[in-house]
């Protein structure tokens, strides 16, 4: 059994001018790939979590032996949050949120504007490599929250359900926009796939870890 890269749901292409082709394919085949393969290789010399998902070890690391925790912390978390970052976009997405989550992020934020700022506010304020989120609470009422986590960390570690994710190292928008993080983040919000987001809101009272595998975490069989 080995973790595998999932393909992108839409052509490499297909954000532009948002986010450029060069840079779509190397965070995809380059950057995404080499967590999968670091990944399973690290896992090779444990056969009792060869069929735990990447979502599972990252959630159990307690049960991982001491000595590869480090490696597999990373990398399963970079092959987790990659693959929610991939169908947090679409090229046919934009706009904004309808229904109970944008309800959720008026009560919340105060407002569609007011959530963008505050999200794009707080991604640039990552020091170093991590992601933004917007996450809901599971527990103390439910309600929407921005935060941020270093390297490949999520918000689940917390018990927060991750709704949306913006990854703001720097491999995911230097090419086109240099060291200007910023200008990334104002400039992701059209290809921002609500539908997606809207989905994820509505079903996070089932974040079991089954529930929820195949976000990163699917282990599909080693071919003969």
């Amino acid at each position: 059994m080995k973790h595998m890269l999932p393909p992108l749901p839409y052509h490499h292409a297909s954000l532009e001018p948002h986010i450029d082709a060069r840079t779509m394919t190397l965070h995809h085949y380059k950057h995404h790939a080499s967590y999968v393969a670091n990944l399973n290789s690290a896992l090779a010399e444990f056969p009792e979590l060869h069929e735990r998902t990447a979502l599972w070890l990252v959630l159990n690391l307690s049960k991982v032996p001491e000595h590869a925790r480090t490696a597999i912390r990373n990398n399963a978390g970079g092959h987790v949050n990659h693959s929610l970052f991939w169908r947090a976009m679409s090229p046919a997405a934009g706009g904004a949120p309808v229904g109970p989550l944008a309800d959720a992020i008026k009560r919340d934020f105060g407002g569609f504007g007011q959530f963008k700022a505050r999200f794009a506010e707080a991604g640039d304020k990552v020091f170093g490599s991590g992601w933004v989120w917007l996450a809901k609470a599971q527990q103390d009422g439910g309600g929407l929250q921005i935060c941020t986590t270093s390297g490949h960390d999520n918000p689940l570690m917390k018990g927060h359900f991750p709704i949306l994710v913006n990854d703001v190292w720097e491999h995911a928008y230097y090419l086109k926009h240099e060291n200007r993080r910023s200008d990334y983040l104002k400039g992701w919000w059209p290809v921002v796939d609500w539908e997606e987001a809207a989905r994820r809101f509505e079903r996070s009272e089932d974040s079991s870890e089954q529930e929820w595998k195949g976000e990163g975490g699917l282990v599909a069989a080693q071919a003969a």
